[in-house]
């Protein structure tokens, strides 16, 4: 069967993560620059192969100090891992619109598998006749299992960041002809 390829429409997607601050807040961030395909063999995506990277040095949480120490070797080390990749493995079909995304997920050089939700939005025809789909997938990471492990305890013993990552990715995908 022939293959059909897909690429990520960065207009029309956003990747943002959230993480706790002191036990009590949460901080939101994004990625502001990333890429990505998905290649088929059905029109319900059952079995794509999904790749996607993100540009560490666009990570945007609204406060460039705080960006700045993201980037730094203490976090993100973005110099030295300049991106973030993820390969799948298997998109498996759960329901009508729901999948389990498996994969491997490399941050800072250390690759470890995660499973992530998927909801599968549909595709539909835009103004210019392209075919789009639309996915929003969701997932959990320890942050410290890629290495990113810099803790901050305030003098009252509180925890400054926490350990779970929380992932949340709107994905638009153009068909290719």
């Amino acid at each position: 069967m022939a293959t059909t390829k897909w690429v990520l429409d960065p207009m029309h997607s956003e990747v943002q993560f959230k993480v706790k601050h002191l036990v009590i807040s949460t901080v939101t961030g994004s990625f502001r620059k990333f890429e990505g395909e998905v290649v088929t063999e059905s029109d319900d995506f059952q079995d794509s192969e999904v790749d996607f990277s993100l540009d560490v040095a666009s990570i945007d949480t609204t406060q460039e100090a705080r960006d700045q120490h993201l980037k730094s070797a203490e976090f993100f080390d973005a110099e030295n891992y300049p991106t973030i990749n993820f390969k799948s493995t298997s998109l498996k079909k759960v329901s009508d619109e729901d999948y389990k995304l498996d994969g491997n997920l490399t941050i800072k050089g250390v690759t470890k598998p995660v499973t992530m939700d998927v909801e599968f939005g549909g595709s539909a025809a835009d103004f210019y006749g392209q075919t789009k789909a639309g996915f929003e997938i969701t997932g959990k990471i320890n942050r410290k299992e890629f290495g990113l492990t810099w803790d901050g305890i305030t003098e009252a013993g509180s925890i400054v960041v926490g350990e779970d990552v929380k992932l949340i990715i709107n994905a638009q995908f153009t068909k290719q002809a």
